[in-house]
């Protein structure tokens, strides 16, 4: 019987499902692109409709359709999986009990809770007219399938009741974030008379929720019936947190194996394909905000879910835009998110803009009250180094004449030095370090000096920066003999002659190669995935080079990786000995370490043979 997983596989034509996500090239027989997973200006990222494969040359990346998915969209292997299956219109029935309770049930979970929040609101005109009031329009409601959770009095009104109702468990209900076990071993739900904004996950499943309360007056009143409850009965400060947070203005879903906060934009599945078309995103700070936005016709917009910026999210932008635009909220809490965002968007090397709202405390009061004015500011929204000179610059005269200011003009250039540093393009450093000094009147070449002995003591731009391009460039750490070893194994695949000379040396081969090798040409079975994975990618490197390569030049270089091969071998065989020489040493063992130094000494004599001799 087939399993779903390469029923999948025989359904979706892997060329057709990378391309939906990047552009491809013809190249032969094959396809080639510039890789989506790290830098580069010549196409290195390979496709094979015939293995049904991808490799990048580049970063050393490489595997099936599914491999694809969950490294594009920062997938587990269910959640893709499950978006393959629907694609592939494959029944997942034979899946094991085991994943299906770890992460299926959660999905079907999550969907019941949508459905019974979507009903309470159409049983709830009051709160209906409520966000009327605020500007929505009910196709925007209905659209994002916004609910309410009720206070819960009745059993119609539980969500506990309908879900258990439904065949649910507790427990995964309880995993599922939408209900919590107080001290007393009761179960409360988490949002209660709150709006409800589902949140997606980028295919459009809902994976968790965001709940409003409806107003101040009810924040007041709830905390104050909070702290009541809290000095009559002396609950633990764990317990009171939980309740306290019932209070807070916005509530989220905690992290569950479905959602994680960091990697999801709120909106993402509905806008990604315009921000795509625009190569432009605009980011706001919250659902409502999104929400006005995206009905003012402002089809490119996301937010973030429930958290701060994040790396996560900047990578999943950058893969389909050039361009941020920063829409925060215009109060304390704004600049400092904006701050925050322009020191990890620039990192990224976006197209960074940002717009402060001066005259409204937020995109969605601007929509509501100026219809079609947002998309007009965001037309003009500045450069972020326009912002960064306006907020720390403004206030100074320049040339400075007045002694007192220079240590608040010099820490506040220091600021926006630190800024230019943190930009990825050095086109753009070079700008506006010319820039600065041209308004500063300060030479550019001492705000270079400057900038150069700036360290980011807080530690912010450099390492998130590091970070950033960690994650981006994703490269495999493979050892030299190892990347040796791949190669010839590959140049063995393409010409089948070489096989006499390598079986010489497999015992230099590394222990998976040489498991791999013995596949080739023996027909061991393989049961370690890594292992087909690698090979796999082997032989897709093989096909790709086989029409390409020079029968000579080829043997020249399986001669050489030979040699390479064995001198790599007594290289590290040489390290494990040093390490042994220094253990002999530290123990005063005489004899060992008299051993150890013949091996080392043998080693060391037959690399340097290796290396002049003739194969």
């Amino acid at each position: 019987m087939t399993s779903p997983i390469q029923e999948i596989k025989e359904r979706l034509d892997i060329v057709d499902f990378i391309r939906s996500y990047i552009p491809l090239q013809p190249a032969g027989k094959n396809f080639k692109a510039l890789c989506p997973f790290h830098k580069e200006k010549t196409p290195s990222f390979m496709v094979s409709p015939e293995r049904q494969m991808w490799h990048c040359f580049g970063c050393g990346e490489g595997g099936d359709i599914f491999k694809f998915l969950m490294k594009y969209e920062n997938l587990e292997f269910y959640e893709a999986l499950k978006i393959l299956a629907e694609r592939a219109g494959v029944e997942l029935k034979r899946i094991s009990p085991a994943e299906y309770k770890q992460f299926g049930i959660l999905y079907e979970i999550n969907q019941s809770a949508k459905d019974f929040f979507k009903k309470q609101l159409e049983k709830s005109p009051e709160v209906l007219n409520y966000l009327l009031s605020r500007g929505l329009k009910k196709d925007t409601i209905e659209e994002f399938e916004l609910g309410f959770a009720p206070l819960t009095q009745t059993n119609t009104d539980s969500l506990i009741v309908y879900l258990v109702k439904l065949g649910y468990d507790i427990k995964d209900i309880e995993r599922a974030g939408l209900v919590f076990k107080t001290e007393r071993g009761n179960y409360v739900e988490r949002f209660r008379e709150r709006i409800i904004f589902p949140i997606y996950n980028h295919f459009g499943k809902v994976v968790g929720f965001s709940g409003r309360i409806l107003s101040q007056t009810q924040i007041d009143a709830d905390n104050k019936q909070i702290n009541a409850d809290i000095s009559v009965n002396q609950r633990s400060s764990q317990r009171e947190s939980a309740f306290a947070a019932s209070a807070a203005k916005y509530i989220n879903s905690p992290e569950t194996p479905i959602f994680n906060k960091s990697r999801i934009l709120y909106g993402f599945h509905k806008t990604k394909k315009y921000i795509l078309e625009q190569k432009s995103a605009v980011l706001v700070e919250g659902q409502m905000d999104f929400l006005m936005a995206y009905q003012d016709g402002i089809k490119n917009v996301v937010a973030a879910s429930g958290t701060a910026l994040t790396l996560d999210h900047l990578k999943t932008l950058r893969r389909v835009s050039e361009e941020l635009i920063l829409c925060f909220d215009n109060d304390e809490a704004g600049l400092n998110a904006a701050e925050r965002a322009i020191d990890l968007a620039a990192a990224s090397d976006f197209n960074l803009k940002i717009l402060m709202l001066k005259d409204f405390k937020d995109p969605a009061e601007m929509v509501q009250k100026s219809p079609g004015a947002l998309a007009e500011q965001i037309n003009k929204a500045k450069p972020i180094m326009e912002f960064c000179f306006d907020r720390y610059l403004k206030n100074f005269q320049f040339p400075i004449s007045n002694f007192q200011l220079v240590p608040e003009f010099k820490k506040n250039v220091r600021i926006v030095l630190a800024k230019i540093k943190n930009l990825a393009s050095a086109v753009e450093r070079h700008y506006w370090l010319k820039e600065l000094s041209l308004r500063t009147k300060i030479e550019e070449k001492v705000l270079a000096e400057e900038m150069n002995q700036i360290r980011n003591e807080k530690g912010v731009m450099r390492n998130e920066k590091r970070e950033l391009n960690t994650q981006y460039s994703s490269l495999n750490t493979f050892s030299r003999r190892e990347l040796i070893s791949q190669r010839l194994i590959s140049l063995v695949n393409i010409k089948r002659d070489f096989q006499a000379q390598i079986n010489e040396y497999a015992n230099y081969l590394p222990l998976d190669y040489l498991m791999i090798f013995k596949n080739m040409t023996e027909g061991i079975k393989l049961d370690d995935e890594r292992l087909i994975n690698l090979l796999n990618v082997i032989q897709l490197r093989s096909s790709l080079e086989s029409s390409v390569l020079d029968e000579e030049k080829i043997k020249q270089e399986f001669l050489e990786l030979l040699r390479q091969l064995k001198i790599e071998y007594l290289k590290e065989r040489r390290q494990e000995l040093r390490s042994l020489i220094r253990e002999a040493e530290e123990i005063g063992d005489e004899i060992k370490l008299s051993s150890v130094l013949k091996e080392f000494n043998e080693v060391s004599k037959s690399i340097q043979e290796v290396k002049t001799s003739d194969l």
